[in-house]
């Protein structure tokens, strides 16, 4: 997905909001750097997810801290860790219980400490109760599981911290569905916002259930062309690509592969390109 006009005063925004939060008073420089990367970036074939991460580097550098949010994700992680139990209790209830597992993980990409999306405890909470109740604007789970009871690997893009909690359900039905397909869990490769990391996927557990790898770059989702060489194998070889996650949407969905699309749209434009309204729930086969 390329970038659109209305993306561009996000990015700036997201360095002022992210230079508040993480205490940068003087900000003059930031914008320099900012204003000075946006100059020189092709826009035909760059993503927002790889201004951002690019941006985010500038944060790093002016802050002196390569991972400003590193408690925010340790805490967050902490927190919806702790709720884990009563969650999947209150999946297994249902009627569909892998399906709802898939719900679930979706609801999770509500969670969202990204300034950009940020939203209090008591709002996620009150989304976590009203989604609950509400179908997927599109509905591909069904197929989703067809294909996963086929798959010999199946490799599974993460997002954000909190959220990875939710993942983590999910990740267990897979194995559970097909103890025989080989699951990987990738996160970011360095520290981008409040995307998890490979530590963030070992403090929640993720690798009870899946081989944790990173996709070796800081970009804010999963910009191929940046990725290792390791991940971009196991990208290659995967039967089936499960991405979470608006960003993932904005770098992956043009690509010729086998990818399902789990997110709340949260933002406009790209509820826009997939064709749903702002606010919904997606899980999607990719279109290609």
């Amino acid at each position: 997905m390329k970038i659109q006009e209305k993306c561009i005063p996000c990015v700036v925004n997201q360095a002022i909001r992210v230079g508040d939060m993480v205490g940068l008073s003087e900000k003059g420089p930031l914008l320099r750097e900012t204003f000075s990367y946006l100059s020189r970036v092709d826009f035909e074939s760059s993503s927002t997810p790889e201004l951002i991460g690019e941006i985010f580097s500038l944060i790093k550098k002016e802050t002196g801290s390569d991972d400003p949010y590193q408690q925010t994700r340790q805490h967050y992680n902490r927190l919806f860790s702790e709720q884990l139990l009563a969650l999947e209790e209150k999946i297994d209830r249902s009627p569909q219980p892998f399906r709802e597992s898939i719900r679930y993980a979706i609801i999770g990409n509500i969670i969202d400490f990204n300034p950009i999306h940020a939203l209090s405890l008591a709002d996620i909470a009150g989304y976590f109760e009203r989604l609950c109740e509400e179908p997927l604007a599109i509905d591909d789970s069904a197929l989703l599981m067809e294909e996963i009871r086929r798959a010999n690997t199946l490799l599974y893009l993460g997002d954000n911290c909190g959220e990875i909690c939710l993942d983590k359900i999910l990740v267990k039905k897979i194995g559970a569905l097909n103890p025989a397909c080989s699951v990987f869990f990738a996160t970011r490769g360095a520290p981008v916002v409040n995307d998890s990391v490979k530590e963030d996927a070992y403090a929640v557990g993720m690798d009870t259930f899946a081989t944790v790898i990173d996709n070796g770059d800081s970009s804010l989702g999963t910009v191929l062309h940046r990725t290792s060489p390791e991940f971009q194998e196991i990208y290659r070889r995967a039967d089936i690509v499960i991405a979470k996650g608006q960003a993932n949407y904005e770098c992956l969905s043009d690509e010729k592969k086998n990818i399902f699309f789990l997110l709340m749209s949260k933002c406009e434009v790209i509820a826009r390109d997939i064709g749903v309204a702002a606010m919904q729930m997606v899980c999607m086969k990719n279109r290609f």
